[in-house]
């Protein structure tokens, strides 16, 4: 049994994890990972405007559990903004199931997100807020067709603009 859930722990941890990015990112580990951002708040500040979890995830780059985000059930039209400064992320048109449990897009809102190289498990491609600099989640190269893109986002560092 001990086996059993130790197994599942670890395709849990490696689901949203890809190799693709090692072969294109594995050189370019210099980059630095402070920047300014239009949107410039203090730790205070964003803890009182962010509920716990969203503050460890767009703050701290954290990664929320897998299937806990409510957003992974919305089938409507509309935009994906981040939750700490409402910049528009990704369009719903864009949002695919990919089986990770967490919200998936093939292709961000050109502009508005950022990426960062992030060595804490293996060499992966992290994606961040634009404007403000909140931590989304990562980016691999096996998503669907047309960018061949996954965008696995942190669903409590989102929130969902219906369309009118």
């Amino acid at each position: 049994m001990k086996m059993r859930i130790g197994v599942a722990l670890l395709v849990l941890f490696a689901s949203c994890k890809g190799t693709s990015q090692e072969k294109e990112m594995a050189t370019d580990t210099n980059v630095e990972n402070t920047k300014e951002f239009s949107v410039q708040k203090t730790n205070a500040e964003w803890k009182k405007e962010l509920t716990d979890a969203e503050y460890y995830v767009l703050r701290e780059s954290a990664t929320e559990n897998p299937f806990s985000s409510e957003l992974l059930k919305i089938k409507k039209k509309g935009t994906y903004v981040c939750a700490a400064c409402a910049t528009p992320l990704f369009k719903s048109q864009t949002k695919f199931d990919s089986g990770t449990g967490w919200p998936s897009f093939y292709q961000e809102i050109e502009g508005n997100v950022g990426y960062e190289i992030d060595n804490t498990y293996g060499v992966r491609t992290e994606e961040h807020c634009a404007t403000c600099g909140g931590h989304l989640g990562h980016v691999f190269e096996d998503g669907p067709e047309p960018t061949g893109l996954r965008h696995c986002i942190n669903g409590v560092a989102l929130k969902f603009v219906p369309a009118e």
